[in-house]
């Protein structure tokens, strides 16, 4: 039976957390507290397994599978929320470019997806306040498209062209869908032309350490947790 490690982050009182299931680069599960957070996570494993057998990826969202706790973090900035400055020990495992091939495969469909999605809403749609409460559609996709280029910067240590993408997004020159495509599109562009050399060095940031490991998996996360989201609410996009 599959056992997956989980790694935590939630503040020293355990309330707001994120659980990242590693072993599934992208998949997180949040909560109000450390024990909703895990309660939460078999449901998320097996919907992020789901969206990996749809893809065409080998594995079985039926499976019995076991899930144990590895590290939990609660020191530190912006707890339960993803927070970029937290390094776990996976993160400074070298990537090799075919695992980076399958990590940009799963972002290039998540991207795809949302991009998808917000072509099919009208003005109206996007801007309209879920009645669950939270942001709107346009917030949130503007969202993802503020935070790619700063998960890059993790990864390899700078990106270009992202906030100039968001910029002409918020002020209505291009559209959500070609905004979000051109971002992706950038931001595969970049990932392919990682060298051996960023793939496995671990760089120093006035936070602390930060590797490619550790910013494509936030970037991952990032973009799956907003998905999620969305397609919770009535009309979302489809996992």
């Amino acid at each position: 039976m599959t056992t997956y490690g989980l790694y935590l982050e939630s503040g020293p009182r355990r309330r707001k957390t994120m659980v990242h299931v590693l072993d599934l680069l992208g998949c997180v599960a949040v909560g109000p507290t450390t024990d909703d957070a895990l309660a939460a996570t078999p449901d998320a494993i097996r919907a992020f397994l789901g969206t990996l057998r749809r893809q065409g990826e080998p594995v079985d969202p039926d499976a019995p599978f076991q899930t144990e706790v590895v590290e939990h973090i609660t020191e530190g900035i912006w707890l339960g929320n993803g927070s970029p400055s937290i390094i776990f020990g996976p993160d400074l495992e070298p990537m090799t470019h075919e695992e980076l091939e399958v990590h940009i495969r799963r972002f290039q469909w998540m991207r795809e997806t949302l991009a998808d999605w917000a072509a099919t809403q009208t003005d109206a749609d996007l801007d309209a306040a879920p009645a669950e409460g939270g942001r709107s559609g346009r917030a949130v996709l503007l969202h993802v498209l503020g935070a790619t280029g700063g998960y890059l910067s993790i990864a390899f240590g700078g990106s270009r062209g992202f906030s100039a993408i968001q910029g002409a997004a918020e002020r209505g020159e291009i559209s959500l869908p070609e905004a979000l495509r051109r971002s992706g599109a950038l931001a595969i562009e970049r990932l392919r032309a990682a060298t051996p050399e960023e793939l496995t060095t671990v760089r120093q940031r006035r936070s602390g350490p930060s590797t490619a490991r550790q910013g494509i998996r936030r970037l991952l996360e990032h973009e799956w947790e907003h998905l999620a989201e969305l397609a919770r609410r009535p009309g979302g996009p489809q996992l």
